[in-house]
């Protein structure tokens, strides 16, 4: 992931940088090794067919999905609903946060 060569976890929503669906959000899904990882957001990008993406496309949010990743650690499934769930979950925390005033980087 750029700046920081932190390698991301299941459940991790990321926001990609580079490429058609640049300053979109979407969830890890899937780390098919130490360069690409699969990336879906329940709408455009459903979870049967996943984006592959770059790791140094794409920017790590701290916010990592219990929900998300505990479906695909059990059954190696999560739902599309589960995905949307998980980034508006982080979007509505993100637009609250910036409400009080504290500073993220969206």
């Amino acid at each position: 992931m750029t700046e920081d060569n932190t390698v991301p976890q299941l459940g991790q929503i990321v926001r990609i940088t580079k490429g058609r669906e640049q300053n979109q959000y979407a969830v890890v899904i899937n780390i098919l090794d130490d360069r690409f990882v699969s990336l879906a957001d329940g709408e455009k990008r459903k979870y049967d067919r996943p984006k592959r993406k770059n790791v140094n496309h794409i920017e790590g949010t701290p916010f990592i999905s219990s929900e998300v990743r505990n479906s695909l650690l059990e059954t190696n499934r999560v739902s599309n609903g589960k995905l949307r769930f998980a980034i508006a979950k982080y979007a509505s925390e993100v637009v609250t946060d910036l409400e009080r005033g504290d500073e993220h980087d969206v």
